[in-house]
């Protein structure tokens, strides 16, 4: 049956709000992407423009006092199996959003509605233009208990987006794009999504439909999203970018550094203090993060990469013949090593990426900011294609993201459990590296018959120790490294360490990034 033409939200007894009407269009990959084009031909125009000042002007304690009334959440009145609440625009949200509903046979706007909002003390609601846009929005669906609506996941900020599954609490985040992002050269360039198109439900989905346009000085991106709630929620990402020419980017700013870098499928975490950490920090807690490594897998190795917190700022980059995915992942799953009830770390999701298709050959970023708190995510890892878009041309791409409470094990089932580090009892001008692996294949493997560590480091250090226990307390092989530092060395070390039983590798790759103090 044909939908109606124009949707209706009772915003309050007796008072309906009607949009303005539904336009005949079929919402595809195809529908955006033309409107990208369309866009990327022109100079970018800032949406921070179209902010009214009264929303620019609010401060912290001011934007707290609006909330979105939870019964008004869109969708709710039809009992559809999700529903969609708005953020407000303002304070440090000052790129407002168009949002837009489609069905199969028809699109239309959403309009910004004040009556969505309790604004508490703060009067400020006829000072707003109805064509504001809203700031972002998040996602609910029952998915922990049949009787609650749970926030499955939310986009809000240039081009942020988090999404949960079963059991999980908000950790780590995602992007749509990353651009020159750790360059020390240049500042890094922040797209985001401007407008979006929300898939309405039909009753017993288990899936939700998204498309967005993403925008930025230097291009324009059409993004569809296929969100599947779950155990482990899953989402397919499918993407279009087209880079703009020269001039429209001078046009907006005559010194702009055009684009160097451009990130695939970035991921941002925060990983303050761990098990590996040598800066000490004042803080009841034995660990602090929301992931604690970068796994890595291609096609003839899986690697895996503990995080740190640097004392300055560290980019690393690993050139890759192809990839099969890549994840920020949160291994250590047990509360006690956190010791947290307010912020329940154990229960963050890890978060893979599974290319769709070939995505070539290309480098694997890692950066890692310094930071002396929590509060800041300082953890970004992203997938650069060595083949660069070119302008105007359209670039394709697709993943899928999983986001659960996964150790990584499904994906590499004999891996690095822990990593720690300290000065060499003997020569405290050495580190020493002590490197837990567990798996069922490494379980199978006798006491009595040790494998191998293979283990390597970059020229300006030298491996003066390798040996091989069994960790009986642990049910684990570790490895024990001393790793002595060139003299006057000031430069990153990279060590690697596998393990091998005859001629047959039986663990992933640990690797490591260690900068003298």
């Amino acid at each position: 049956m044909r939908r109606c033409y124009y949707w209706v939200w009772v915003v309050m007894v007796g008072l309906p709000v009607i949009g303005k009407a539904a336009e005949s269009a079929q919402v595809n990959l195809d529908y955006v992407a033309e409107k990208a084009q369309q866009r990327a031909e022109k100079p970018f125009h800032s949406p921070r423009a179209d902010l009214p000042q009264v929303l620019r002007d609010l401060n912290y304690d001011n934007y707290r006092e609006i909330e979105f009334r939870h019964n008004m959440a869109f969708w709710s009145s039809e009992d559809l199996p999700f529903r969609v609440e708005f953020f407000h625009p303002g304070y440090i949200y000052q790129e407002p959003i168009h949002v837009n509903e489609f069905t199969p046979t028809h699109v239309q706007p959403i309009p910004f509605v004040q009556d969505f909002f309790n604004y508490r003390a703060l009067k400020i609601q006829n000072q707003i233009p109805k064509d504001t846009g809203y700031a972002g929005f998040r996602l609910l669906y029952r998915l922990n208990d049949t009787n609650k609506w749970d926030e499955i996941g939310a986009f809000l900020g240039a081009s942020y987006f988090r999404v949960l599954g079963k059991g999980q609490r908000y950790g780590e985040s995602a992007r749509g794009l990353a651009l020159d992002c750790g360059e020390g050269d240049r500042p890094e360039e922040f797209p985001i999504f401007t407008e979006w198109w929300l898939g309405k439900p039909e009753p017993g989905d288990v899936s939700l439909h998204l498309f967005a346009i993403l925008d930025s000085v230097s291009c324009v991106g059409a993004y569809e999203f296929l969100l599947r709630p779950g155990d482990t929620t899953a989402m397919d990402v499918d993407a279009v970018l087209y880079f703009r020419n020269t001039n429209d980017v001078y046009a907006v700013d005559p010194h702009h550094q055009l684009t160097r870098t451009v990130g695939l499928a970035p991921l941002t975490s925060m990983f303050w203090f761990g098990e590996n950490e040598e800066r000490k920090f004042d803080d009841y807690r034995p660990e602090v993060h929301d992931s604690d490594g970068l796994l890595i897998k291609t096609e003839n190795e899986t690697l895996w990469r503990p995080l740190d917190n640097p004392s300055v700022l560290r980019h690393q980059r690993f050139a890759l013949k192809g990839i099969k995915g890549f994840g920020l992942f949160q291994r250590d799953r047990k509360f006690d090593h956190y010791w947290d009830i307010f912020n329940l770390y154990h229960q963050v999701p890890s978060v893979w990426i599974e290319p769709h298709g070939s995505w070539g050959d290309g480098t694997m970023h890692l950066v890692e900011l310094s930071t002396w708190f929590e509060g800041l995510d300082n953890i970004v890892a992203f997938w650069e294609p060595k083949q660069k878009p070119e302008t105007m041309q359209p670039y394709k791409f697709g993943y899928t993201m999983y986001w659960s409470l996964d150790t990584g094990a499904s994906i590499s089932p004999n891996h690095v459990v822990s990593t720690r580090i300290g000065a060499d009892p003997r020569n405290s001008a050495q580190r020493q590296f002590v490197i837990d692996f567990d798996g069922p294949r490494l379980d199978a493997i006798p006491e009595n018959d040790l494998p191998q560590a293979i283990v390597n480091c970059s020229t300006n250090g030298v491996i003066v120790q390798n040996q091989m226990f069994r960790n009986a307390a642990a049910g684990t092989w570790q490895v024990v490294l001393i790793m002595a530092p060139a003299p006057g060395n000031k430069e990153p070390i990279d060590l690697r360490c596998t393990l091998k039983k005859g001629e047959e590798t039986v663990s992933e790759t640990w690797t490591y990034h260690w900068s003298p103090p």
